[in-house]
């Protein structure tokens, strides 16, 4: 089985995408590094889907962009070849399933963590500002970019309810949209390309970046007895 990759990176730290199993991702501080981590993201991510049968996993580089963010904090603006391609309802329906999976695993695992509040990792800043290192902080960072990335479409969303709820209500007013299923690349801000799939892809890959930064956090702070690993993440 090809794992079809594309490569993003800024020197040496790269982060390596699938476009075959959308929303899987690796990070390392070379392609090499990534390369290898990414067999095992791709189990974990199978498993996560509820697939259990597994062929030999080949990766194979199919798109390369060399940019100039802090790839090392998992910043990107790579548009996919394959995001620029319309959408049948078909594929539509089964990533907007798998979004909305993402979002209610991210949110079950959420509200089983004991504390909200408390974490026992450092304070660390990015480009972006302080990291989240509670639960809270991760969950509110995660579900709060519903608007931005269905605002980069044209879709005026907003982050209100649970993640869950507001990016159902995201959906639905995308529908209301007449070819929408065109896949139109937009420009959106800092003059980045946005597509349907791009954002499709976006919303299980910042889930699945958030979601194991607060599966790993709630093991050292809590124990590993505490959060069930819905993702099924390595430690």
């Amino acid at each position: 089985m090809k794992i079809r990759c594309v490569w993003e990176h800024n020197e040496e730290d790269s982060i390596l995408y699938s476009d075959n199993f959308v929303g899987a991702f690796t990070r390392g501080k070379n392609k090499e590094e990534a390369i290898r981590k990414m067999p095992s993201e791709i189990m974990s991510y199978l498993k996560w889907k509820g697939e259990t049968n597994f062929d030999v996993l080949k990766v194979e580089i199919v798109q390369e962009k060399v940019s100039g963010l802090t790839i090392s904090d998992a910043d990107s603006d790579v548009l996919f070849d394959e995001e620029r391609k319309p959408m049948s309802t078909v594929e539509y329906e089964a990533l907007k399933s798998l979004a909305m999976k993402s979002a209610q695993d991210f949110l079950t695992m959420y509200q089983t963590i004991p504390d909200k509040d408390k974490s026992c990792l450092p304070v660390r800043k990015t480009f972006y500002g302080q990291v989240p290192r509670t639960a809270f902080e991760m969950y509110e960072h995660t579900k709060n970019v519903n608007a931005y990335y269905f605002g980069e479409i044209g879709v005026s969303a907003s982050n209100e309810g649970t993640i869950v709820e507001c990016r159902k209500r995201g959906f639905e007013l995308l529908e209301k949209q007449a070819g929408f299923l065109k896949n139109t690349v937009c420009l959106g801000n800092y003059d980045e390309e946005w597509s349907l799939r791009k954002v499709l892809r976006r919303f299980i890959w910042h889930d699945r970046i958030h979601a194991k930064a607060m599966y790993r956090m709630a093991v050292k702070t809590f124990g590993a007895d505490i959060v069930p690993n819905i993702f099924f993440f390595d430690v």
